[in-house]
Parts: structure tokens; sequence; C-alpha cells
């Protein structure tokens, strides 16, 4: 697909051009610098006095997105950031000459506005246009109004286009952001720092995945995009940062699907003195932090089950090894082998390679059978040593981990660990991991790590997940404003003017 638009009506296009031509003949200046802005548009709305028409003066600024032609008079509307508020323009207001200019702008146009507010006939309240500015022309036009912008390539494409004619995407977009800054401030008020570190890696550490490599020519080296935040953030914990956090851009040279997106954005936070389990009480504090600030309720609907996931209830735990005894039927299931392992998961419908590890026939039962089925908040707990290689191991059994991993509406929001902290195990986790690729172990961390670092307690929460939960969207491509796409073929440039 192009990345202009193949299906644009050419006159249109044409028209539009003609008119910037014709408003730099006659002087004017179609591309504004700047407008003042005293309200956006749900301020405006609240700025009015009821009964008190034509007294409080607002100024405005947005796209027109309604125009409706009354002869003498124009009700029209325009969208800014918060929303649609309608305008008033009444000819013998603004005087023939703005009036006849203003019968000549299109849909899509962005003007600025000032006059007084006052409730319409229909009670719909409005701004009396004493003064107007075109401050940007429209050369294309918007989607059409009944067909909208319905292409999925093209919403994510062409996601201005989506903000502006879409607002149930529009809507979800922006709570995001709100989402993330009740994050922002529930940690704010918990006395942790916020820090930020390095996207380009000489070691792709701190998770199991596939990094995107690209080379520094100025040093001459290669640098790999990081696939996580931790083994950075715990250098900070050495250094005296007892509570520290950072919101970044995390990149993995994996598969797409509805779940997974190439960069996507994580929380990261490590508390100092703490563990996994002031992690579940952490957790519980920034979920509890959204609802009361975002959401406006501790009750969502989850679209896929038809449940309503209570957040303010109490949230479950259950144990890793319990969940799949139960899911197997089978108590005695980590006393079996491999290959009565492979039989049984094949047996529930599952497709497995001979070549897997013992534990990773086990995770495919948890991830494909147990995972989805998890509705409810839910901190699976004590999972096998083999699938973290940065956590502490459980008192008096060093088969698990002191890890979680919540699940909400079937999906991973957020794994934590009561974090390794001991130099030579480690050290010995990471070579198991690796086995004779020893270049992939980040030694400047076990360096860090030699020099002391407190216990801890470490999370992360998928960001982009938690918005897919909480918004009810259908894919991660949804929450996100720029998902990545397959670049779209040259499209032809436009007429030089």
């Amino acid at each position: 697909m192009s990345d202009l638009p193949e299906d644009i009506s050419h006159d249109q296009y044409a028209v539009r051009l003609k008119k910037l031509t014709d408003l730099r003949a006659a002087g004017s200046d179609p591309f504004r610098a700047a407008v003042e802005q005293t309200h956006f548009s749900a301020e405006a709305l609240a700025a009015y006095v009821d009964g008190q028409d034509n007294t409080v003066p607002v100024k405005v600024a947005g796209r027109l997105v309604v125009i409706r032609d009354m002869g003498k008079s124009h009700f029209v509307k325009i969208l800014d950031q918060q929303g649609q508020l309608q305008l008033y323009l009444k000819k013998d207001v603004v005087g023939d000459e703005d009036y006849a200019a203003f019968k000549k702008l299109d849909l899509g146009d962005i003007i600025g506005a000032s006059g007084p507010l006052f409730k319409s006939k229909t009670g719909e309240i409005t701004v009396r246009v004493e003064k107007y500015t075109l401050v940007a022309k429209a050369l294309r036009p918007l989607p059409e109004k009944w067909h909208g912008l319905t292409d999925a390539e093209q919403v994510y494409r062409q996601r201005y286009l989506d903000l502006i004619v879409n607002p149930e995407s529009r809507a979800r977009l922006m709570l995001r952001s709100r989402i993330v800054a009740s994050l922002r401030h529930t940690l704010a008020a918990r006395k942790f720092l916020e820090v930020e570190t390095p996207v380009l890696e000489n070691v792709a550490g701190g998770a199991a995945a596939r990094p995107f490599v690209t080379h520094h020519n100025a040093l001459g080296v290669d640098f790999f995009l990081r696939i996580a935040l931790e083994l950075r953030l715990k250098r900070l914990l050495v250094g005296g940062y007892d509570r520290v956090f950072e919101l970044g851009r995390i990149f993995r040279n994996e598969g797409i699907s509805r779940k997974h997106n190439p960069e996507f954005t994580m929380l990261e936070v490590y508390q100092a003195y703490s563990d996994f389990r002031g992690m579940m009480e952490l957790v519980q504090a920034l979920f509890a932090g959204v609802c009361r600030d975002v959401l406006g309720t501790t009750g969502i609907k989850h679209a896929a089950s038809g449940q309503v996931i209570n957040f303010a209830g109490e949230w479950r735990e259950a144990k890793y090894r319990d969940l799949i005894r139960t899911e197997t039927a089978d108590p005695d299931w980590f006393k079996r082998s491999k290959a009565e392992k492979i039989a049984r998961a094949e047996k529930l419908g599952l497709t497995v390679d001979p070549k897997w590890e013992d534990f990773e026939v086990t995770n495919e039962i948890f991830s494909k059978k147990i995972e989805p089925t998890l509705i409810q908040p839910t901190f699976v707990t004590h999972l096998p040593k083999e699938l973290c290689p940065l956590a502490k191991f459980t008192p008096g059994d060093d088969s698990t981990l002191d890890v979680f991993e919540l699940i909400i509406g079937g999906m991973e929001i957020a794994p934590a660990y009561s974090e390794q902290n001991d130099p030579l195990v480690q050290r010995e986790m990471f070579e198991k991991q690796v086995g004779a690729d020893q270049q992939k172990i980040d030694t400047d961390f076990l360096l860090a790590l030699e020099h002391g670092m407190p216990p801890a307690g470490g999370m992360g929460v998928g960001i982009d997940r938690l918005c897919i939960l909480l918004t009810g969207a259908e894919s991660i491509r949804d929450v996100i404003l720029f998902p990545s796409l397959r670049p779209g073929h040259a499209g032809a440039a436009a007429p030089q003017v």
C-alpha cells in the first residue's frame, strides 16, 4: 500500500490547491505561525455560565470537522485535543469580506476563532464568532463521513486520520496517556526516581530474545537495541538508587501478533530491601491508582470472555506447579520423564518439539492451556528456575524461584522477582543460559554485582498489554500510536505550488 492514499479525488485536490494559490495571490498567509488559544473545547464548555449568554469570551482553535451553511450564517464544529466545539458565524458580525472567505473553507482546514459563549436553540454551548483566522489549509480531504477510515492497514499507516475521524480510537489512545501518567504519579508518591538508560547496548541482556543489531560508525562497533531495562536499572541499585523506575521502549526482533509488536513499552521498577511479595503490593497499588484516577471504576468487562474483571477484590495467588498438576490431572507430573510429558501434552492437543527441554514442554502447557483461562487477576508464583536466570531461588527449594507472573484477561501483564544479588550464583546462572556463547554474558553487570547490590524486588509491567486490557482493544496495534508496519510503496510526489 502506498504511503499516500490512492483513492483521493484529484479534482478535490486540485480545487483546494487553487484555493491555496488564490489566498497567496491575495496576500493572505494560509499557514500561520501561531494563533492565540485561551481554552480547549472542554474548557470552553465548562466556562459557560448557565443563563448568561454572550458574557464569557474565549479564544479557541481546531480543525473544521462539521460545516452547516445556513445562508447568511454558519454552524460549524472544530476538533481539538479535548473534543469538538460548536461555533456560530453570522455574516453581519464578522463582515461581508470575512464571511465570503469563510464560505470558501473546507472540511479539514484549521482555524482560530474568538467570541463569547452562548447556548443555541438546541441547547448546545456555542462560540459566537466575532473574528476567525485560517491558520492551516488542508489540501487533502478527510475520509468520507459515512464510510470513515475503515481499512485496517490505512488506520495504522495514517494514524493521524484515524485520530481525526474515529472517536473510539482517539479516546483509546488518549486513555493510554492518562494510564501512563497515573502510574508515574503513584510511583513518585512512593519515592521512586524515574531514570533513563541507554537504548544501544554492547550486550543484549536481561531477557531471552533476539535483538536488533545496528552499527555505530564513529566507534566502529555493532550495538544491540535493548531487549530489557533490567541490567542497567540494577546497576543503579548498586549505586545507591534505592527506588528506581523507567518507562522505556524495548526492541525484540521477533514475531508480530495480537499481543506482540517488535517495539513496545515496558515499565520496570526496582525497590531495594523488598522482594517479590513487595512487588505484589506495589502492582495492586498501581492498578488501584489507575482505577481511581483514569477509569473511575474497579471493574471492567473483558471482551473475549464477557467476565467483569474485578480489581478491587482479593487477587488470587496460585503456584505454577499446582496449576500444571490440575491441568494435566497428574499429581506426579514433575516426576515424569520428558517422553511421558510430551505424550500427555500431545493428548491435550499441543504440538511439541521433541528437541525441547523438559521445562519447555511443561511451560507450553501453561502458556497454551492455563494462561488463557486466567481472566481475574492471578499471581502465578514459584516458577521453575530454568525460566528466569535473574531471580532468587525459593528458600528450601532450589528448583523454583521467588517470582510471580501476574496474569489478567488471559495475558501476562507483569512478571516480578526477588532479585538475585549473589554475583557467584548470578554468573553460574548466566553461564547455564548461554552455554558456550560466553560473549553474551554481561560481564560489566557481574562486576557491578561484585561491589554489592542490596536485596530487591523488581517488576516489569507491559504498558501495551495493560492498555489492551483496560481499553478493551482487540490488538496491540490499537493501543500503539504508530505500530510497526511493512514499508508502503513510494507515493507520487505532490504538485509544487
